[in-house]
């Protein structure tokens, strides 16, 4: 049920975001805007996905210091996805960051290094840059 739900907010913005629909462009096919509609859903919920695995794999390695390379981890393996990936990720990690910016009390400057790390990931720089030493090969 949830996610027909987020299916029908995704197709709504969208939608309400295009130009023009797709069926009044000139020489364009309704099927064509569909499809790409379609291919950027299944990139945002694989993005979803990774940045979801970032974090469990974060939370199970429970190494100190190791937070910013998943942060920039599951960034980019989500916007290696594509655009609906890249949109996945920024919405989860600004998510992430406003509520834990309230709720952590690690103050602003760990929440602008997590945004620096999540930046950092979705325009495809390495990961390995804020891996700690000594984190299992594993992850």
């Amino acid at each position: 049920m949830r996610l027909w739900v987020c299916i029908a907010l995704l197709s709504t913005i969208l939608c309400a975001s295009a130009d023009r629909p797709a069926i009044v462009r000139a020489g364009r096919n309704a099927w064509g805007a569909a499809v790409r509609a379609g291919h950027f859903v299944r990139d945002a919920a694989g993005g979803a996905r990774d940045m979801f695995r970032a974090y469990k794999d974060m939370r199970e390695a429970n190494y100190k210091g190791a937070d910013k390379y998943f942060h920039a981890r599951g960034n980019y393996d989500a916007a290696r996805r594509g655009p609906g990936g890249a949109w996945a990720a920024r919405v989860i990690s600004d998510a992430r960051e406003n509520w834990q910016s309230g709720v952590s009390g690690r103050g602003a400057e760990d929440t602008r290094a997590d945004q620096e790390a999540n930046a950092w990931g979705r325009r495809g720089g390495d990961p390995n840059r804020y891996r700690p030493a000594g984190l299992p090969r594993k992850y």
